[in-house]
């Protein structure tokens, strides 16, 4: 089996632990070795009866152990995942729920998360370092940039791209043909009728932005 490590211990880590168990159960893949985390006071403590192993220079020890990113806020994950290649390290695992439905003639990018029950269509790209949580769906024809986040049960119809880092609300619907801009947020419940720019945050039933953030808000 191929060991990981799971970068974070919040509640969303503490999801993709489970994760990789239910990947675990359905065929044997990965050992999970433990966690790593930023906070010092943390290491040598355990979560769900695994060690905190240290920070992410714990791999310069370890260059054969696959890593997940375990941070659902977009900014925040691609810090942590710069700061992984900083110290030399390039083994991302990519994990996909054996309750998902993939389609056959897709590119899914290395580091990605797709959790359970996610239904997928054909024809899609999805970046590196992608997130898609539980009950969502990508449809035909789909670009997820790099760093994008899905929340639960949130809805991309056909022909559609987001940009890097956008951050999609629970419960959303995307319709067919929109483009979002990178790094935009829009809020759970809203309805994305028509194009949306970059570094906005938009909310509502048709989505309308309601905020704007400088070039760069999220280095």
């Amino acid at each position: 089996m191929k060991r990981v490590v799971i970068v974070g211990t919040g509640g969303h880590a503490r999801e993709i632990h489970e994760l990789i168990e239910d990947i675990n159960t359905a065929a044997p893949t990965w050992e999970i070795m433990g966690w790593l985390d930023s906070n010092a006071a943390a290491h040598g403590t355990t979560v769900h009866d695994l060690p905190v192993l240290g920070d992410v220079e714990w791999l310069q020890a370890n260059p054969d152990v696959y890593v997940t990113v375990a941070i659902g806020a977009p900014p925040v994950r691609r810090r942590v995942v710069e700061r992984v290649r900083a110290v030399g390290h390039t083994k991302f695992a990519t994990l996909i729920h054996p309750t998902a439905l993939i389609g056959r003639r897709v590119e899914i990018g290395e580091g990605t998360v797709i959790c359970a029950g996610v239904i997928t269509s054909t024809d899609y790209r999805l970046g590196q370092h992608v997130l898609i949580n539980r009950m969502a769906t990508v449809a035909h024809d789909d670009h997820l940039h790099d760093f994008v986040t899905i929340a639960p049960s949130a809805v991309i119809s056909g022909n559609v791209t987001i940009g890097e880092g956008t951050d999609l609300g629970t419960n959303a619907t995307v319709n067919q043909g929109v483009e979002i801009g990178a790094w935009t947020i829009v809020g759970s419940g809203a309805v994305v009728t028509k194009s949306l720019p970059a570094n906005c945050t938009a909310v509502g039933a048709p989505a309308k932005p309601i905020k704007e953030r400088p070039e760069g808000w999220h280095l």
